[in-house]
């Protein structure tokens, strides 16, 4: 591999959060590619395909733990869980890590996860910047935005610009419950200021990095560091060698392609079986690793497999039935296949309106019985509108792709000069300052004041309770609200 004749040097800090890995693994090997020096702290679930990607890997020595995220009822036990599972309790030892890390290898540039906060706080630290990696569609505040997590779609007039404000502000008020405190804490042990809000620490960032495509997401303004940057379509590397075959005949060709992590989907996968049974159509189920494909009773016009890569079936596809993940719905948008969803919670509500409102698919409840979903698949494939509008957007999101910023965005950072480490971590901070080929914002970390207020002191986002929502929020059919809507 030829060397960039500007190499420079990246640390990824790299979280397993399910289907945000091959997205994330997908930049790693493409900076790789480019010819930049690559070292990638991660998950050890993920490390072997960071390290297939091109990249040296260290493992967290603290590693996230599982996240039953299905059994919670609750927003509070959800943004609990979320703080202990995955933001506050793995910070401390990310921080520790990340900043063994940039003492040894010393970085151009900091590339974090969306839940990497330990990562951030190490960077913002030592004055190196960090970029951070979204996944997803944009998830913080931004006006215009609807708050994420809901399944929302874009506010109209002052009543619904009201209910964003309140429920942004719930929302922040409850996941600073679980985080901020202990954020803060680490943050001034760190010789940081305090923050105000969650939130603000991934605000931080150089340039936040939203891998999608704008055409997908719901239009808002955006802060000057955020870029759409396209999506990564890359399959994941457990579905690059598998074999399958679809059912014999020319009836039209389903794929279904459910969570690859596990959300208590079983009974949900056995139904949309049953349902394509009753219809004239082949199936194609994938289970993904969560589910052995013998738990699925599949009819004589299913057949059931581990996995498939996408890029193989899509192009002889008609439709897709999915849960609503992000990579899965953008696949089959750039395919320009329509969707079916039964959203079960993350951000899975989210990209199911940015369907329904495009006129791309329909969304049912992820309990919809298999007559429902029987009659959602005929609706969509017996209505040419659908495959017009789908195709429509895909192509969009397609010259997206083709025009992705995302190396520019990257590379837009000075080279550090690559003198002996300093004994003095304030001097190190001191030597990465922005100077003309940077983008004149001063990211430099925010130092402790002489006479910082405490950390328990600072302040949440203000705003007025969450109104009664029942109406225009995506619930799910027992009545919960939806998984992450903080």
């Amino acid at each position: 591999m030829t060397q960039h004749p500007d190499a420079r040097t990246y640390l990824f800090a790299l979280t397993d959060a399910g289907g945000t890995v091959p997205p994330e693994v997908g930049v790693v090997r493409r900076v790789v590619d480019r010819g930049h020096r690559v070292t990638a702290l991660a998950d050890e679930t993920m490390a072997a395909k960071v390290e297939r990607a091109g990249a040296a890997v260290r493992i967290w020595r603290r590693p996230f733990a599982e996240f039953r995220d299905w059994e919670l009822r609750t927003p509070m036990a959800q943004a609990r869980g979320m703080a202990e599972h995955m933001l506050i309790g793995p910070a401390p030892g990310m921080a520790d890590d990340t900043g063994a890390a940039i003492d040894e290898i010393r970085p151009d540039l900091v590339v974090t996860s969306g839940f990497a906060l330990g990562a951030m706080i190490a960077a913002e630290s030592r004055g190196i910047p960090f970029d951070l990696l979204m996944p997803n569609v944009y998830v913080l505040p931004a006006d215009g935005m609807p708050p994420f997590g809901a399944g929302l779609a874009p506010a109209r007039g002052l009543a619904g610009r009201t209910r964003d404000r309140a429920m942004r502000a719930a929302s922040a008020r409850l996941i600073d419950r679980y985080t901020l405190r202990e954020l803060n804490g680490l943050r001034a042990r760190h010789d940081l200021d305090p923050i105000p809000t969650l939130w603000a620490q991934m605000q931080h960032a150089r340039m936040q990095l939203v891998l999608t495509s704008a055409a997908f997401d719901f239009p808002a303004t955006l802060p000057p560091n955020a870029r759409y940057v396209g999506p990564i379509l890359d399959d994941p590397d457990w579905a690059d060698a598998a074999r399958w075959t679809p059912p014999e005949g020319d009836a039209p060709l389903v794929l279904v392609a459910m969570s690859s992590t596990f959300q208590d989907h079983v009974g949900c996968l056995q139904r949309i079986a049953d349902a394509l049974g009753e219809l004239r159509v082949r199936g194609l189920m994938t289970t993904g690793p969560a589910v052995e494909p013998g738990a699925i009773r599949a009819p004589a016009n299913v057949a059931v497999v581990a996995s498939a890569p996408h890029r193989e079936v899509l192009p002889l596809a008609d439709l897709v039935v999915t849960h609503g993940g992000h990579g899965t719905v953008v696949k089959a948008l750039a395919a320009g296949l329509p969707l079916v969803i039964l959203h079960h919670g993350r951000d899975q509500a989210d990209n199911a309106v940015r369907v329904t409102e495009r006129h791309a698919g329909v969304a049912v409840p992820r309990t919809a019985s298999s007559v429902r979903i029987a009659r959602a698949v005929a609706e969509v494939l017996g209505d040419a509108s659908y495959r017009e509008s789908s195709g429509g957007l895909g192509r969009a999101i397609m010259r997206d792709v083709a025009a992705s910023p995302l190396l520019d965005e990257l590379e837009r950072i000075p080279v550090r000069r690559r003198s002996a480490p300093s004994p003095s971590r304030d001097a190190d901070a001191d030597e990465h300052q922005p100077d003309d080929d940077d983008d004149g914002a001063d990211r430099r970390p925010q130092r402790r004041a002489a006479h910082h207020r405490p950390a328990e002191d600072a302040e949440p986002l203000e705003g007025p309770d969450q109104p009664d929502q029942a109406d225009d929020r995506a619930r799910d059919d027992e009545g919960r609200p939806p998984l992450h809507s903080l």
